[in-house]
């Protein structure tokens, strides 16, 4: 029994890489019934592939014309779908919106690319990094060297499945108004432009410098950054508010004047020196000890071994373990109609009866759709 707000939306993902996956997740965790439409002979998920939790899965050839009918009629009572390949790609299989919408009025077609479905780059191979290096935002992301890739966290997953659930459940909510579905086209790179929205006012303004590790928010400020701590483990800071700040000053002890002038921009550097050797002191648990659950701002830098344990995390149930893979749970939380993760990822085809029975398909179609080619002659 799946359970959560999105109990009884029907979604239809066919099988891809990154954003796509991840969106469905996310879906799924929050109780829609994603069925997943996997290319038959290919590899089923492993318990680690966490994006591929929660879903049944139907194997089909999409070469084959008996396929893309049992696609067409998925999508005949879907609320909406996730297609994640190149432009152009959907229509030769003779999948293209126009098609769906056709059968479907109401359909909510949502396409994810990193470029999207036009313009220069349309058709132009790429991932994360390359997506969000035209928006600004890697630019402004790592040392005084070089820019450096924030995993794939901004154009992937933040820029793209994040805006393209958004964006599925926005259209699901006008079709039921209106009657009528749309094609989402959610590219990685307008996701990761909207995401620097915030740092494009403060380029308006004038709060903002190009050069990386200047600025509030990217380093540059002493009280807004990472420490390394006497046992080479790491602290970070972000006593940004005047109250905070002191309260950083009266945690480490320092009492230098130079730091009262807490905002100019001048003395970052030397004062960013001063406060790691104050930091170098002490060991990371040390400094937890003092300034743990403080208003100052504070969190100790943890890795994906130590994340899991934190007293904090745990006692929210942040992170669970499903067939033996520790991952984080379901989010944001609900009070009456808590998310769930609804199984562990599954194995390519082992649900081909199962969803097509529940989603309408009679056991005759569905003995057609998979009995055995007949022998070329």
């Amino acid at each position: 029994m799946r359970q959560g707000p999105l109990t009884g939306l029907k979604i239809v993902e066919f099988a891809g890489i990154g954003p796509g996956p991840f969106c469905g997740m996310l879906l799924s965790d929050l109780g829609a019934d994603v069925v997943r439409i996997d290319r038959k002979g290919s590899r089923s998920a492993a318990p680690s592939d966490i994006t591929a939790r929660g879903r049944r899965s139907v194997a089909l050839d999409l070469k084959s014309p008996a396929a893309i009918e049992a696609c067409l009629k998925l999508m005949a009572s879907a609320d909406a779908i996730i297609e994640g390949f190149r432009p152009g790609v959907m229509e030769r299989l003779g999948l293209a919106p126009e098609v769906a919408l056709k059968r479907n009025p109401k359909l909510v077609f949502g396409r994810m690319t990193g470029w999207g479905q036009t313009g220069p780059y349309a058709n132009a191979a790429g991932h994360d990094m390359n997506y969000i290096a035209i928006t600004g935002a890697l630019h402004a992301i790592g040392t005084t060297d070089k820019p450096v890739p924030p995993l794939n966290l901004v154009g992937d997953f933040g820029g793209g499945a994040l805006y393209l659930a958004f964006g599925l459940l926005a259209g699901v909510i006008q079709a039921r108004e209106t009657g009528k579905g749309q094609v989402i086209d959610c590219a990685m790179s307008d996701g990761a432009a909207s995401l620097m929205a915030m740092f494009y006012g403060f380029k308006a303004s004038g709060a903002w410098k190009e050069e990386r590790r200047s600025n509030l928010l990217d380093g540059g400020a002493h009280f807004y950054d990472t420490y390394q701590c006497a046992d080479g483990k790491w602290i970070s800071i972000g006593s940004i508010e005047p109250q905070f700040y002191a309260l950083l000053l009266e945690k480490t002890g320092i009492d230098d004047p130079e730091f009262q002038t807490q905002h100019d921009r001048a003395s970052w550097p030397g004062l960013h020196d001063k406060l790691a050797a104050v930091i170098a002191t002490k060991t990371q648990a040390e400094w937890c000890a003092i300034m743990d659950a403080t208003d100052v701002c504070f969190a100790p830098v943890l890795d994906l071994d130590e994340a899991p344990k934190h007293p904090h995390n745990v006692a929210r149930k942040t992170f669970v373990e499903v067939a033996g893979v520790t991952q984080p749970a379901p989010a944001p939380r609900f009070s009456v109609t808590p998310g769930a993760i609804q199984g562990p990822p599954p194995a390519v085809g082992a649900h081909d009866r199962e969803a097509l029975g529940d989603w309408g398909f009679s056991a005759a179609e569905i003995d057609a759709l998979f009995a055995p080619a007949e022998p070329v002659s």
